[in-house]
């Protein structure tokens, strides 16, 4: 599997770490960023880089997936989330970790790594890997709404306000 991962300062030394673990497991890590320490670095690009990977090795028929964080994961989420085609889910446990790639088929995560022992991050994005999607005819038809509005921006029939 193909790992692409990016932070902001406050999830630095959590990524190197991360990407250690990770590779020693076999999966193939791609570090969006950032290089070094900034206290007052900008995380957006970062998560957006790493975001656009997911997709663009998706598209190509490469298993790939995401991880982005920060210090809430909050921020990190949302950036992921502008990436037409990405569905990124701020996880906290395992549970959520299961069921953003069992209900939402999300191919990016993000976690706050100041709310987290890493060890239990760790467990979050080992969950998240290796729980597939459901495949759920309900689900699948949620996912495909949410990918006809993001290129429309309606979805056919259900009343969506524009």
């Amino acid at each position: 599997m193909r790992i692409h991962i990016a932070t902001d300062h406050a999830g630095l030394e959590f990524s190197r770490k991360l990407q250690d673990d990770l590779t020693a497991r076999g999966h193939e890590v791609i570090d969006h960023g950032p290089d070094e320490y900034d206290p007052a670095d900008d995380y957006p690009a970062f998560c957006i880089n790493a975001a656009h990977a997911v997709v663009v090795d998706q598209n190509a028929g490469v298993e790939a997936l995401g991880v982005v964080f920060g210090g809430s994961g909050n921020g990190e989420q949302i950036a992921a989330n502008k990436v037409m085609g990405v569905r990124a889910a701020l996880v906290w446990n395992i549970s959520t970790a299961e069921l953003a790639r069992d209900h939402n088929d999300a191919n990016v995560i993000s976690i706050g790594a100041r709310q987290h022992s890493y060890d239990d991050a760790l467990s979050f994005i080992d969950a998240f890997i290796a729980h597939p999607f459901s495949g759920e005819e309900r689900h699948a038809r949620r996912i495909a709404q949410l990918a006809e509005y993001e290129q429309t921006g309606d979805i056919a029939g259900k009343g969506v306000d524009r």
